[in-house]
């Protein structure tokens, strides 16, 4: 009995200590759920706002760099146009950035880097005197003396008159070397947008200033070490003026187009294309930038993600062969200096050579020579901006607009060649037969052959509805103008080609009134309006091809780049751009192809393209000879069209050497020398391309 007692003695004790540790339990609990509701109230209530700040402030951004130019190429796949890398180092401006930090840090990295400071402004030297914020209070207490309510002036209104004072003040006469050079980079780093790139130094770099930069990064926030890229031609320059330029870092996007090529995502100091070739595919040679993502919260930069490593341009090949392009610009230089002695008036020469079954320019060629100074300079691109007055060999355009109009036909186009003589109008003749002794019946194809100013005369009077007869007023509608001109421009003569490179000239016509009247008759036999070169080659390759005026073009495709640095698949291929028929019956055309033929290989005498007999393939020309002047001084033209083989075309030249004092053949003989080079360059003389 006594041990039953005992028993429940024990469990009397322990029914008195379980709610003894519920108790505590519950306490526990209590005490760690008011924590927790304290510890809310607490982020809630007191900080509430500070996060929600900081969550409001949490953001994506996004930094773009730059990549590869593409590179440029000729028809064989020889590299016209490379890049070069160096070391640069570059600045990324941060989100939140104050001119005392950007101040230490110009000052600090010219520590370790030399910067050229040939570009230094006062300006620049002024803003790096007021980011030293010692020297920025010290203006300002002046200024608060000099001028009233200065405190209140605005943001603009403020700076403008603290650089005035350091300006007027000399307070920058004694900056040192290393200050010069930090006003450079400062300049830099202030004039940049929030987390755009710029160099700071992209030449140069040597490897002592890479190893100490490299070393001190954590100094110079935003401060980077990368890659700079120029532009190189590792096989010379002989197509570099119609190639362009891209802009040097210097330079930075041009003025005129910054605000637009900013909005494109380009840095202020990045490359661009500004000019040619360089600007006209600047789309395709960009290439598309690197993207870095960056996570920022309070304007500072948490987390960089590189999300896309951008990608090279793409690569533009050309339809120019760089050693035709090239021996080219050696002959009409060496044309020009052969002759220049015996005429001093004489302002250059320049060729173009393309195919008229697709347009695409072979070579373009050009020489400048000063008059007054005798130099003479590489001007290729005079081919397609500068217009003279060519002479005989629009008198293709001039028969088949006859042909087009019904003035002749195939079977009826004879007239006698005759100075023309009309009332109050000096005689006008050919070449010939100035004073009327010899006089002759000719078809339009001998007029072609021999070059017949009258014949031409006669064919606009036609057209005009005009029956000639000697000492009659030339009683002409001012309608004609436009008429000769509408078939000229048929052929690409007085108007813009289309050729794909930026600056062309539409050519240059004189005033259609009727007081000068009388000027469409030296119109017809082109004396009168003036065409560029590469109007000629698309006039000639529209005769060439029976019709069909075709776009000239320098770009023959664009291609991607292999892994291995070589050229890609091709993306874009260049096809051939009608741009009007020339509407004509083959008879029609066969009037102004003999007349061609017989230029070079007829049977008259007077025929004025013998020089061309010689070569095979056999070719078909027309040469041209224009009066001008050089002030007072009476100078002449000398122009020719040709192509080649006569049975099937597949090169066209055109040619022209203006302000000569003497007529001269050297229009023939250069000819003669392209078609020999053409044949070596870029076809064996069978047709047949030798790449």
């Amino acid at each position: 009995m006594k041990f039953l007692r005992k028993t429940s003695k024990k469990k009397q004790a322990k029914k008195s200590q379980t709610p003894f540790r519920l108790n505590f339990l519950f306490v526990i609990v209590f005490l760690l759920f008011a924590a927790l509701i304290w510890q809310l109230a607490y982020l809630q209530i007191v900080n509430g706002n500070k996060f929600e700040s900081e969550i409001s402030s949490t953001d994506t951004q996004t930094e773009t760099g730059s990549v590869q130019r593409g590179m440029i190429y000729d028809s064989t796949g020889k590299v016209l146009v490379s890049n070069s890398s160096s070391r640069a180092i570059t600045y990324t401006k941060p989100l939140s950035v104050t001119s005392k930090q950007m101040y230490q840090i110009a000052n600090a990295l010219v520590k370790y880097v030399k910067i050229d400071t040939s570009t230094l402004t006062s300006s620049m030297k002024s803003d790096y005197y007021l980011g030293n914020e010692q020297n920025l209070k010290a203006v300002n207490n002046k200024l608060k003396k000099q001028i009233t309510k200065f405190s209140s002036l605005s943001g603009t209104a403020t700076y403008k008159a603290e650089v005035a004072y350091v300006k007027k003040h000399k307070l920058t006469a004694n900056l040192t070397s290393k200050q010069k050079q930090a006003a450079i980079v400062y300049s830099k780093m202030s004039g940049a947008y929030s987390l755009s790139t710029v160099y700071l130094k992209y030449e140069d770099v040597s490897d002592s200033e890479m190893a100490e930069v490299g070393e001190n990064l954590s100094q110079m926030p935003g401060v980077k070490i990368g890659t700079s890229w120029s532009r190189s031609y590792p096989n010379g320059s002989s197509v570099k003026s119609v190639i362009g330029t891209v802009t040097s870092k210097k330079q930075g996007l041009p003025s005129d187009q910054l605000s637009e090529l900013l909005a494109e995502g380009y840095a202020r100091d990045d490359s661009v294309g500004s000019s040619y070739i360089e600007s006209q595919y600047e789309n395709v040679l960009k290439g598309t930038n690197s993207v870095t993502t960056l996570e920022t919260q309070n304007n500072k930069i948490t987390k960089e993600i590189k999300t896309y490593g951008g990608k090279k341009g793409d690569n533009v090949v050309l339809t120019i062969n760089e050693k035709f392009q090239q021996d080219v610009q050696d002959i009409m230089e060496s044309a020009v200096k052969s002759v220049e002695g015996s005429n001093p008036y004489l302002a250059g020469a320049y060729a173009v050579i393309m195919n008229p079954n697709t347009g695409a320019i072979y070579g373009l060629a050009g020489v400048n020579r000063n008059i007054k100074t005798g130099k003479v300079s590489e001007n290729a691109l005079g081919t397609i901006n500068q217009s003279f007055v060519m002479g005989s060999v629009v008198k293709g355009a001039t028969v088949m607009g006859g042909l087009m109009s019904g003035a002749i036909t195939p079977t009826s186009n004879t007239f006698t060649d005759q100075p023309i003589k009309l009332k109050d109008t000096p005689s006008k003749s050919s070449w010939f037969n100035s004073s009327g002794s010899n006089n002759m019946q000719l078809t339009a194809s001998e007029a072609l052959e021999i070059s017949s100013n009258s014949y031409m005369m006669q064919v606009a009077m036609r057209e005009a509805g005009f029956n000639y007869q000697e000492n009659a007023s030339l009683n002409m509608s001012t309608s004609i103008f436009s008429k000769l001109r509408g078939y000229f421009k048929q052929f690409g003569l007085g108007v813009k080609t289309g050729v794909d490179i930026p600056g062309e000239a539409s050519g240059y016509e004189g005033p259609s009134t009727q007081s000068d009247i009388g000027k469409a008759l030296d119109l017809s036999f082109g004396n009168y309006d003036s065409y560029t070169t590469i109007q000629l080659a698309q006039y000639m390759s529209t005769v060439a091809n029976g019709g069909y005026r075709l776009q000239p073009h320098i770009l023959q495709a664009i291609r991607g780049t292999n892994k291995d640095g070589t050229l890609g698949k091709t993306k874009y291929q260049f096809t051939p751009n009608i741009l009007n028929v020339v509407s004509a019956t083959s008879s029609e055309w066969n009037i102004v192809k003999t007349g061609f033929w017989d230029v070079v290989h007829g049977s008259n005498s007077m025929r004025t393209g013998t020089k061309l007999a010689d070569l095979n393939p056999q070719v078909v020309a027309k040469t041209g000879t224009a009066q001008t002047f050089y002030g007072t001084n009476e100078t002449t033209t000398l122009s020719g069209v040709s192509y080649a083989p006569a049975k099937n075309p597949q090169v066209v030249i055109a040619i022209a050497f203006p302000g000569m004092s003497e007529e001269d053949s050297i229009n023939m003989l250069s000819m003669h020398e392209i078609y020999e080079a053409y044949w070596k360059d870029v076809q064996s003389s069978d047709g047949y391309t030798t790449d």
